[in-house]
């Protein structure tokens, strides 16, 4: 995962692109209070938790998560690379450990 928001000397606003390995899921979810992200696909295929849904994902897929969505990524069989762009309020985000609908999470 890379960020770069102080890179860029952006203050409201933050970028950063992330990649998962093949069938690699994230360990953890999040949510944010205010900010609001944009997830593009870059590369690859898998599947985003939003909520207590599942959706398939695909190259150039645009997700829209609103504040207080709670989110999470898994890759197919090809890896999952995406960018995710959003507002950013330092202290707004929420990490939840094990996140993803079919663990109970």
């Amino acid at each position: 995962m890379r960020f770069a928001r102080r890179a860029l000397g952006a203050v409201g606003l933050g970028i950063s692109l992330q990649r998962l390995r093949p069938g690699k899921r994230q360990t953890f979810g999040h949510r944010h209070g205010v900010d609001e992200e944009l997830y593009v696909v870059l590369q690859g295929s898998g599947q985003v938790a939003l909520d207590d849904q599942v959706k398939e994902v695909r190259r150039l897929d645009t997700i829209r998560v609103a504040p207080g969505s709670l989110r999470a990524f898994e890759a197919g069989p090809e890896g999952l690379e995406f960018l995710a762009v959003g507002s950013h309020h330092a202290g707004d985000t929420q990490m939840v450990p094990g996140f993803w609908p079919d663990v109970g999470g």
